[in-house]
């Protein structure tokens, strides 16, 4: 087994819920410095008395950004460049979903999911990234993806293709990394209970996006399985064996199959 990589300090967004809050505090063992960001400050502030509670040595600095926002994370960059805030472990995890059909989908929804899902994430690593390097290399990014980016998916179209190109971008990057030592990690977990589904259902409908219940993660496993795979210096990892067994058969199943077989998916058109 790998040894436990610690940072000097790490970057988290997304922080104030659901996969980010868990990231946050599972890093905090293996770091000295945790930056959080998100859009709700009162909750990430709570999460910070929390780690400054549990972990003692952690300097935790709170920082609400809406990521939708070009100006606001201009803002952050300089203020993280201003403070010595320099991350070697970059976690884009904050993220954001649609469920129903493209043409009944309202604009404005889909271009935040845009604007965070793609603009935001590479935004911040292109940001941030220089300056791993100029202080020698070293260091992670862990980009969090979705199963979903490995196919499309009638009904969730727009969130899938975002994931497909967090999961490209973060091989390719990688690749360009690689001799900088720095590692880049693309996390793509199947269904997982966090507010991520109320946020994408439309007009507060409680039906659940399809998913059989044995097929969902802890986000706690989830998180753990991605900082082990940080650990070994992975380039993708499925959390939970169901996961990535259906990784592992979607990948291998031709397009033309998979057309067919999505064409009978559970309907949701509002």
């Amino acid at each position: 087994m790998p040894d436990t990589v610690s940072f000097s300090c790490a970057l988290v967004t997304g922080a104030s819920s659901g996969l980010g809050e868990e990231f946050a505090i599972q890093i905090a063992p293996r770091v000295g410095t945790l930056v959080l960001v998100a859009r709700r400050e009162p909750l990430l502030q709570e999460l910070a008395d929390r780690i400054r509670a549990g972990f003692p040595h952690v300097a935790v600095a709170v920082f609400a950004v809406d990521l939708n926002n070009a100006a606001e994370r201009d803002a952050l960059v300089a203020i993280l460049a201003a403070r010595g805030l320099l991350p070697d472990l970059l976690v884009n995890n904050a993220g954001l979903g649609d469920y129903g059909e493209f043409i009944s989908s309202d604009w404005g929804k889909l271009q935040s999911m845009l604007s965070v899902n793609i603009e935001a994430l590479t935004h911040l690593t292109h940001a941030l990234v220089p300056e791993m390097i100029r202080r020698g290399g070293g260091g992670a990014i862990v980009n969090v993806s979705s199963l979903a980016s490995v196919i499309p998916i009638p009904d969730f179209a727009v969130y899938a293709a975002t994931k497909a190109y967090v999961t490209s971008f973060s091989e390719a990057l990688r690749i360009e990394l690689r001799e900088h030592r720095i590692s880049v990690l693309a996390v793509c977990p199947g269904p997982v209970r966090t507010e991520f589904g109320q946020v994408a259902r439309r007009g507060g409908n409680a039906a659940e996006i399809p998913a059989k219940k044995s097929f969902y993660v802890p986000k706690g496993q989830v998180v753990a399985e991605s900082l082990a795979a940080v650990d070994r210096k992975s380039a993708r990892v499925y959390p939970g064996l169901k996961t990535a067994a259906a990784a592992l058969a979607l990948c291998a199943l031709p397009i033309a199959v998979l057309r067919f077989v999505l064409g009978f998916r559970p309907r949701r058109n509002g």
